[in-house]
């Protein structure tokens, strides 16, 4: 399993990835999951995958060489879309040669890739591309897109990012998610690498691999945890029973109609007798039993 998160600003880019594989409990490995493809003044291009492990490393190889119709590389593709559709085409060119095999053995063909950057005279753009090889691609009303294991991180951004969030603070916020991710599921891991690209550059601007010594992402996940439990302990408890009339956060009142679905008790059971006197404890029979 794995977890990667791409965003697009209307500063930048902000790529970040796991590098956690594993086949098993007792079979974790390493393998990164981040490649760039750059010709710096021309192009920057980064792509980050999700799923067979396999699958992905022939499509980065692939991807690489391929040529389309048009005689147009990923290389010398004149747009990130055109880009976007060559790798598309590494996609459906592996899944041609190596589904059927694989299905054989009982191996899904399963890939997610984010693909993103910037190609000289246009903006930077982000796609998502599909294990079939299309692909979407990402606008202001949806200005990220996460693959493998997204649902714990996810929360986070849609609270934080948009298109006007700088560069830092989306990097910061990625950074929180994938910490919400690592501490919920064992199958997403260090070291990290986080690429964040400013608009116009057209090369690498800010890159890091982060592994557990990196101070910043140690204070990130200190930090966070502690406000998380002070912004709870800051919150009122829920008022049960309150009187209709009772300001404040009321969580129920006295004339509240809420029941819950009651499933019936089959017909003649009997209802438990209840014993005329209190039970003793186990410390009360100990105690007795040894006078």
């Amino acid at each position: 399993m794995t977890y990667c998160v791409g965003m697009r600003l209307n500063a930048g880019l902000v790529f970040l990835s796991d590098s956690r594989t594993n086949a098993g409990v007792d079979q974790v490995g390493t393998f990164r999951k981040l490649s760039v493809f750059e010709i710096p003044g021309d192009r920057m291009l980064v792509m980050m995958t999700a799923g067979n492990l396999s699958i992905s490393q022939s499509i980065r190889q692939l991807v690489a060489e391929l040529i389309d119709d048009a005689g147009h590389t990923i290389w010398t593709a004149p747009s990130v879309y055109d880009a976007a559709r060559i790798l598309g085409q590494a996609v459906r060119q592996v899944h041609e040669r190596d589904a059927r095999t694989l299905a054989d053995f009982g191996i899904e063909f399963n890939v997610s890739i984010i693909f993103g950057g910037q190609v000289k005279g246009e903006r930077c753009r982000l796609f998502q591309i599909y294990s079939a090889g299309n692909f979407i691609e990402a606008h202001d009303e949806n200005t990220y897109f996460q693959i493998g294991e997204a649902k714990y991180g996810k929360p986070i951004i849609d609270r934080v990012v948009t298109p006007a969030t700088s560069l830092d603070d989306a990097a910061k916020c990625a950074l929180i998610s994938m910490d919400s991710t690592l501490r919920s599921n064992v199958s997403v891991g260090l070291p990290l690498d986080l690429l964040v690209y400013e608009n116009d550059q057209l090369a690498v601007t800010h890159f890091v691999t982060i592994d557990e010594r990196n101070e910043y992402f140690q204070m990130i996940r200190g930090t966070w945890g502690d406000q998380l439990k002070h912004v709870f302990e800051g919150l009122e408890a829920p008022v049960w029973n309150a009187a209709p009339e009772t300001p404040g956060t009321v969580l129920h009142s006295s004339n509240a109609g809420s029941k819950p679905v009651r499933v019936a008790p089959p017909s003649g059971l009997a209802a438990p007798q209840v014993p005329s006197a209190p039970l003793q404890t186990l410390s009360q029979q100990f105690h007795d039993g040894q006078q």
